[in-house]
């Protein structure tokens, strides 16, 4: 049962238990026949959820900043995606999951608990709006999104929620050399710099984490009103 999670989790030095195993189980089939019904992920079958769901959000276990962060947020989370499966792997550490669409948030807070995993809650809203919210802005050790945006968007979408001495963790795909070029100013303006890139793989397997480091502050004026960071990217 969910043989390539229990090796991620191995590797990390975190021990597979068998009720860890169970709510990664319970997780996906619960989310998977919700699917049926409401879009939560474009995959449909168990092997493929294992991999590219819960094996690809664990990628960042090993990295520094993951292991010393205390409050976490997951923007754009989706159908709870990397939230959930870090949650399950972290019960000390505590999740926010946050997400435009309440109808899917209803459904991820409900199988969560279900799982058995009890240290996410969920946070309705735009990442424009939230990040602008006192209860919310810089708030975070660690801001994570596997969100489909370019990375000078998604920059201003997260850097706001972290505090300064955290990071917000971007996991991407191939060629993450050229979307840290474009964000650059993006970075710079919100208060951050790229720390690190990590990962690897070939083909359609290729993924990496880009780090970048709350270093200041980010001024008031970011983020910017809800959908003008998508239409105005800062380049």
């Amino acid at each position: 049962m969910l043989s390539l999670l229990q090796n991620a989790l191995t590797a990390a030095g975190i021990p597979g238990t068998d009720e860890k195993l169970l709510s990664y189980q319970r997780y996906m089939e619960i989310i998977l026949a919700y699917n049926e019904h409401i879009n939560l992920t474009a995959i449909r079958d168990p092997e493929s959820f294992e991999k590219l769901h819960y094996v690809d959000s664990l990628a960042i276990l090993g990295l520094k900043e993951y292991q010393k962060a205390g409050k976490v947020i997951d923007v754009g989370t989706g159908g709870g995606f990397p939230g959930v499966p870090l949650a399950i792997a972290s019960p000390e550490k505590e999740f926010v999951l946050a997400d435009s669409l309440a109808k899917r948030l209803k459904i991820v807070q409900e199988a969560a608990r279900e799982a058995g995993c009890h240290n996410v809650r969920t946070s309705h809203g735009r990442a424009e709006d939230l990040g602008r919210d006192p209860a919310h802005r810089e708030q975070y050790d660690l801001a994570v999104s596997r969100a489909v945006a370019a990375l000078p968007v998604l920059t201003e979408y997260c850097l706001p929620f972290v505090k300064p001495g955290g990071a917000f963790i971007a996991y991407k795909g191939i060629a993450p050399e050229a979307e840290v070029k474009e964000a650059e100013k993006a970075i710079r303006l919100l208060g951050g710099k790229v720390s690190g890139i990590f990962g690897g793989g070939t083909g359609d397997d290729q993924h990496h984490l880009i780090v970048i480091e709350k270093t200041g502050l980010t001024p008031k004026k970011f983020p910017r009103k809800a959908g003008t960071p998508s239409r105005e990217p800062l380049k």
